[in-house]
């Protein structure tokens, strides 16, 4: 008899597959199948709670890595190793059981190369070797699809290739995230800084990016810019041109009219000199990637990346749309074909209907080549009912409609406009008008009309025939020059994917071009929670702004390969060729070792310069929480991995945790139990259930469960 187990990445992934089958048995860490066509023995289902298992820490290698200290650097284990996360232990067990009774393992987690390094982490530290191992590879979690995945399972050989690529990055994420964070720190605490820095290889100069533009922002010198503008009268309407100058110095405009012998707000007489009307077509936008599905989202609805791949990830589990960690833009053949069958069924979702203009793949939008691993993200063949529409949050429904209607408007006709140009001469100076007219909404029908002061500035022009003549009316513009605007959290991902375009060396903007700027499609929108978390920028009505400790983050790394998107881009495309075979993992962490040597002998000169500023203003991360419970002379302080007394050179041991039995504990909370000894009852901690307790401090203090005060 031969068993089969199945690895997914999480529970709902599991369930996901397990519903494309007729389940024997469910139980708190795995799912057993019956018996079928596609697996005759049966076969069980279990899955890792995210990462079950996670790279050690410093202090797991040798004791005397957990202090931060300058000469110990750098840090780098002879040989890397894993350990099980905290708090899944429980479930590492049973996934370790299952693995030693299989004959046959199949890694069932996300198709990309952080699934690849979730089922292969957990297989090492199981210990359990020698088992035949395959790949389910699929882009819906429909049951069809799964099921047809399971039958069609693919060898491992790509997966350990991509699992190498995975494991090679997470390391030299770890290195270079644990020895440049200690340096830079302890060498700005030196100078007074009296906080902690978090470095990364992509955060930190994605961070430099927008510390970039505060500073074109900070140095820009507005200065007056002049313009003629002319309002003109026809028979059919009035209309406004402008003249074909634009200068810093006025009086060169004034010399302008003054040959033509023309005056401002003088009623004058313009002659048509020449009209142009041209028809144009605009083919729909083309079908979403993770991305422009992002920078869209958050155009429209102000949502956070972050917020549109967690909704995606609920729609992909929901059996909505297909798989949201996408980098692509077009489909194949199979996809366009079960979209064609469906077309009625979505116009009806989207309470629309139109005669398609064709039904034959366009290859703009359909294109085989062009898709690798994943295609771009379109609904299932699953339409849902007016029930399940109903049951999805406002979010859910937004982005869903999103989908559904960029893929339906390939199906639709051009959105056809005329664009008019009219040429009014006054003394022999000419002015250009410029306007346009909605002559077919085609597939712009789909989708929100944009806002009235969009449509009031592409305004149509009057009809007007050439040598006609037109009242005019002139004045000279004054404007002044305008900053660059804030980047908006949609347009990161976009400055994070084509950053290349800011590169001044060819070699640099070929290799970002190649390999999409920084991060991954997968990974762009954690960067951003990232570098929010760390405090290194804030986001106020969807701007994006540096704070004073993201400004010294960046002085402290300018100069330095940290700051540079170009070195993270070769970093990214070296580990392309791990997963394509071409490149070796052990010469990429060398060459991490190596950088790593270079950044530890040159900081501490290039960090002399930097001035350690006060982040209070915006960070209050350094205030004193409350007065230590113990000593009375020092304060509890955030203390970056803990809270803890600010007493502690003097001899005060009071620290405390920030987490808890899985529950964050804030400022607040630590600031009630110093001052109170007591909470009040909190929900959300994580044992073998989740539970609701208060909290109090005993005479050691120490935070214990208050479960009395609970009852």
């Amino acid at each position: 008899m031969t068993k089969v187990v199945i690895l997914a990445e999480k529970p709902s992934q599991a369930k996901a597959y397990a519903e494309a089958f007729t389940i024997l048995e469910k139980t708190k860490t795995y799912i057993q199948l019956k018996p079928d066509d596609t697996f005759p023995e049966g076969a069980t289902i279990t899955w890792g709670v995210g990462h079950l298992v996670e790279l050690k820490e410093p202090h797991d290698y040798k004791s005397e890595w957990k202090k931060w200290r300058i000469d110990q650097l750098p840090i780098v284990p002879d040989r890397f190793h894993e350990k099980v996360s905290k708090g899944k232990w429980e479930q590492f067990q049973a996934v370790k059981r299952l693995f030693q009774q299989a004959d046959v393992l199949v890694n069932a987690a996300d198709v990309d190369r952080e699934g690849s390094n979730i089922f292969y982490s957990i297989l090492r530290l199981t210990g359990v070797k020698e088992k035949v191992i395959r790949r389910l590879w699929i882009n819906s979690l429909e049951k069809d699809e799964v099921r047809k995945g399971f039958k069609n399972l693919q060898t491992n050989k790509k997966d350990l290739r991509l699992f190498d690529e995975a494991k090679a990055r997470q390391i030299s994420d770890w290195m270079v995230g644990i020895n440049a964070s200690r340096l830079f720190t302890l060498l700005l605490q030196k100078k007074g800084f009296p906080s902690y820095l978090s470095i990364g290889r992509v955060q930190s100069p994605t961070v430099y990016l927008i510390y970039q533009r505060h500073k074109q922002i900070e140095n820009f010198q507005s200065e007056p810019f002049y313009q003629i503008g002319g309002s003109f009268q026809s028979e059919r309407g009035t209309y406004q041109g402008w003249a074909e100058i634009k200068e810093k110095d006025k009086n060169k405009v004034q010399a302008l009219l003054d040959k033509h012998g023309l005056k401002e707000e003088q009623d004058l007489v313009g002659i048509v000199q020449n009209t142009d009307k041209k028809t144009k077509h605009q083919k729909s936008p083309k079908l979403h990637s993770l991305s422009t599905l992002q920078s869209v989202a958050n155009r429209r609805w102000k949502y956070t990346p972050s917020q549109v791949l967690k909704t995606l990830q609920k729609l992909y589990e929901k059996r909505l749309v297909t798989y949201p960690r996408t980098d692509c833009n077009f489909i194949t053949e199979h996809e366009f074909s079960y979209l064609v069958d469906n077309l009625n069924s979505y116009q009806e979702v989207l309470k629309i209907s139109f005669t398609p203009a064709s039904l034959k793949p366009n290859k703009r939008y359909v294109n085989g080549s062009k898709v690798k691993e994943h295609y771009a993200i379109i609904p299932t063949k699953s339409v849902p009912s007016q029930k399940k529409l109903t049951g999805l949050s406002y979010e859910e429904r937004n982005i869903y409609n999103e989908i559904l209607a960029t893929t339906l408007a390939m199906f639709h006709a051009d959105y056809v406009y005329e664009e008019t140009t009219i040429f009014t001469n006054v003394h022999d100076l000419p002015f250009k008008s410029t306007g346009k007219r909605e002559v077919k909404s085609g597939w712009k029908e789909l989708f929100p009309k944009p806002s009235k002061a969009k449509q009031e500035k592409e305004a149509n022009l009057p009809y007007v025939q050439n040598g006609e003549q037109v009242g005019a009316r002139l004045h000279i513009k004054e404007s002044m020059t305008q900053p660059p605007k804030p980047y908006t959290e949609g347009q990161l991902i976009n400055m994070m994917k084509t950053c290349g375009k800011l590169m001044d060396d060819e070699e640099d903007v070929e290799i970002l071009k190649e390999v999409e700027g920084l991060g991954t499609e997968a990974t762009r929108s954690s960067i951003i929670e990232t570098i929010k978390a760390q405090k290194y920028i804030e986001v106020k009505r969807n701007n994006v702004s540096i704070t004073n400790k993201g400004i010294m983050l960046c002085e402290a790394i300018e100069g330095t390969l940290l700051s540079s998107p170009s070195m993270t881009a070769k970093w990214e495309s070296y580990l392309k060729k791990i997963g394509s075979g071409e490149g070796s993992k052990q010469v990429f962490i060398k060459q991490t070792s190596q950088f790593i040597e270079t950044l530890i002998q040159e900081t501490p000169d290039s960090i002399q310069n930097v001035n350690v500023r006060s982040t209070g203003e915006k960070n209050k991360w350094n205030d004193p929480i409350a007065q230590c419970p113990s000593c009375s002379t020092g304060s509890i302080m955030d203390r970056y991995k803990f809270y803890g007394c600010s007493a502690y050179k003097e001899g005060c041991k009071v620290t405390f945790p920030k987490k808890l039995a899985g529950k964050t504990l804030t400022k607040n909370m630590i600031k009630t139990l110093c001052e109170m000894k007591r909470t009040k009852v909190l929900k959300g901690f994580k044992g073998k259930k989740t539970f609701s307790t208060a909290l109090k401090l005993d005479e050691d203090y120490k935070i214990k469960f208050d479960f009395v005060k609970n009852a």
